[in-house]
C-alpha cells in the first residue's frame, strides 16, 4: 500500500472513530458524573499511551521532554485532559448530543480568533466570514431556531460548549511551542491530568466506582476520543501528499455523528441542529479555503 493510500486509511478510521465519540459521551454519562467519567477515561488514556511510549522505545525520549517542558507540561496538562474535558462533559450533561458536538466543532474557529493575540497572526475576511457564519449556526442551537427571541433553552450548557472550545484551541495554540513525538507529548499531558484529577477527588472526597457500563463507557472513551485517534490523524498527516485532501474528511464526523446519535441515543434530530450544523461546516470550508490560499 502506498504512503497516500495509507494515509487515506488512517485518516477514515479517525474519522469514523471521532463519529461515535458524541453517543459515547451520552450514553456513558447516563451512567457516571462528568469529573469521575473524566478521571477514569484519562486513566485508561494514560495506561494506553504509557504502554506505546515504553514499548515504542520513546521511555528515554520521554525523560528528555520532561526535563525539558515540565512547566509547560503542567499547564497544559491541567487544560487538557482535565479542565477541557470537565468543561465538555457538562455540556454534554445539559445539552442534547447533537447540539454539544455541533457546537465543539467550532473550536477551529476560536482556534483563528486566539492566534491573533497569542502567535500575533492577522485575521483575514475569510477568518471573519467563517465567524459569522459558525457562530450564527451556535445561536441557531442555543434558541432552538428562535433566533429572535433570544430565549436561550440551555445557557449554561452552551456556556460549557463554547468554554471548551476556548480550552481546545489554548492547548493546541500553546503547544505549537513544544517539540517532540506526539504519543510523548500526550503521555506526559495525560499523566499530569491524571494526577490533578485524583488529588482533586480525593480532596472532594467523591467516589471513583464505577458501574459495568459506565467502565466500559470510559475504556472507550480514553481510547478513542482521548489517545489512539489523535494518534491515527497525525499519523494520517504524516503520510499523505495532500494534507487538504485528508484534512477534508474530518468533515465526515458531525454527519456520521448525527446519525449514530439519532439512532443509538434516540434522540430526534431538530431542524435546527441541521440549519446549525450547516453553518458551521459552511464556516470551516471558508477556513480551510483560507488556509489553502496562504499556503
Amino acid at each position: 500500500m502506498d504512503r497516500q493510500k495509507r494515509a487515506y486509511l488512517y485518516a477514515l478510521t479517525a474519522v469514523l472513530l471521532w463519529s461515535t465519540v458524541a453517543t459515547a459521551f451520552k450514553l456513558t454519562l447516563r451512567f457516571v458524573p462528568a469529573v469521575e467519567l473524566v478521571w477514569w477515561a484519562s486513566l485508561a488514556s494514560f495506561g494506553v499511551l504509557g504502554m506505546l511510549v515504553i514499548f515504542g522505545g520513546h521511555l528515554e525520549t520521554w525523560r528528555a521532554f520532561w526535563h525539558r517542558y515540565w512547566r509547560q507540561s503542567l499547564l497544559l496538562g491541567a487544560i487538557n485532559p482535565f479542565v477541557y474535558y470537565f468543561t465538555l462533559f457538562r455540556a454534554y450533561e445539559r445539552l442534547p448530543a447533537q447540539e454539544a458536538q455541533a457546537i465543539n466543532y467550532t473550536w477551529a474557529l476560536m482556534l483563528a480568533f486566539l492566534s491573533v493575540p497569542i502567535l500575533k497572526h492577522r485575521l483575514s475576511r475569510y477568518d471573519v466570514i467563517a465567524g459569522i457564519l459558525g457562530y450564527s449556526g451556535v445561536v441557531i442551537i442555543a434558541t432552538h431556531g428562535e433566533v429572535f427571541s433570544w430565549h436561550f433553552a440551555s445557557p449554561s450548557g452552551v456556556g460549557y460548549a463554547l468554554l471548551s472550545t476556548i480550552l481546545w484551541a489554548l492547548y493546541w495554540l500553546y503547544s505549537t511551542r513544544i517539540d517532540g513525538e506526539s504519543v510523548v507529548i500526550l503521555f506526559t499531558h495525560f499523566g499530569v491530568g491524571v494526577v490533578l484529577m485524583s488529588g482533586y477527588l480525593l480532596w472532594r472526597e467523591m467516589p471513583v466506582h464505577l458501574s459495568p457500563e459506565g467502565m466500559a463507557g470510559a475504556l472507550y472513551i480514553g481510547l478513542f476520543e482521548m489517545s489512539v485517534t489523535f494518534l491515527l490523524w497525525r499519523r494520517a498527516l504524516r503520510h499523505t501528499h495532500k494534507v487538504a485532501s485528508v484534512s477534508n474528511l474530518i468533515f465526515l464526523s458531525p454527519l456520521l455523528s448525527l446519525v449514530l446519535i439519532h439512532f443509538i441515543v434516540g434522540e430526534p434530530i431538530y431542524p435546527s441542529t441541521v440549519a446549525a450544523l450547516v453553518l458551521i461546516l459552511a464556516g470551516l470550508i471558508v477556513q480551510q479555503i483560507r488556509t489553502e490560499t496562504t499556503v
